[in-house]
């Protein structure tokens, strides 16, 4: 599966990203992981380590940063990633055309950094080399966001609850003028996990691949040929 999940903070992307991983684990019998280091201080481990390092990211000027998050945006767009055929991100450059211009000091319309000009460009290039990929965008109402970011405070969290209807509306227009259009949206609003992985999997069967189609039956042969007696 190619999937790019995007949204505000905690719509619940992670957290569905991790549903999604073990359902494809039990029925297909692949283990697949998410990337999903795209946001400022781009934290891929935890530690004294890693939080001497997101210190160092935070006190980057704009120019270093911007640098910094062109390499990882492009980086992940490599062969290497999609030789693979489960390629899984959460908000890729999406995120960096919404935050970058608010919290990251550029990337602004019309600038050099321009990144929502370069956002479509990189639809282009996601959609040359893997025209499966769906993109799916996750929403939830301004106060939810805003009781979860209390309740459940994030490390480092970018996003300030004065911004959250921008930040909502921002993500909302990314997925509009995407050009990939293999795409759903989700609303995490009132729901639960399990409801929010069930809806995913209805929107989702659709965009299926042969080659999704395939694991999967090929899994739930061998399942049935050795629970057989």
């Amino acid at each position: 599966m190619r999937l790019i999940l995007i949204g505000c903070e905690y719509t619940g992307k992670t957290t569905l990203a991790s549903q999604i991983s073990k359902w494809w684990k039990e029925k297909a019998g692949i283990s697949s992981a998410w990337h999903d280091h795209f946001e400022r201080p781009f934290l891929e481990s935890s530690g004294p380590e890693a939080e001497e390092e997101a210190k160092q990211v935070i006190t980057m000027t704009p120019t270093l940063l911007e640098k910094y998050t062109r390499y990882m945006i492009h980086y992940h767009l490599s062969q290497a990633f999609y030789e693979d055929n489960n390629h899984l991100l959460i908000n890729w450059y999406y995120s960096d055309a919404v935050y970058a211009p608010l919290y990251y000091g550029y990337g602004g319309i019309d600038a050099y950094s321009d990144r929502q000009a370069m956002a479509r460009t990189l639809d282009s290039e996601v959609l040359n080399i893997a025209p499966e990929t769906v993109l799916v965008l996750l929403n939830a109402a301004p106060d939810v966001i805003r009781q979860r970011q209390r309740e459940n405070p994030h490390p480092w969290c970018l996003l300030k609850e004065k911004d959250v209807e921008q930040v909502l509306e921002r993500f909302e227009e990314e997925y509009t003028r995407s050009r990939i259009r293999r795409r759903f949206t989700l609303d995490t609003t009132d729901t639960t996990v399990d409801r929010t992985l069930r809806e995913f999997l209805l929107q989702w069967n659709p965009h299926l691949t042969n080659s999704n189609r395939q694991a999967l039956l090929s899994h739930e042969t061998l399942k049935q040929a050795f629970s057989s007696p």
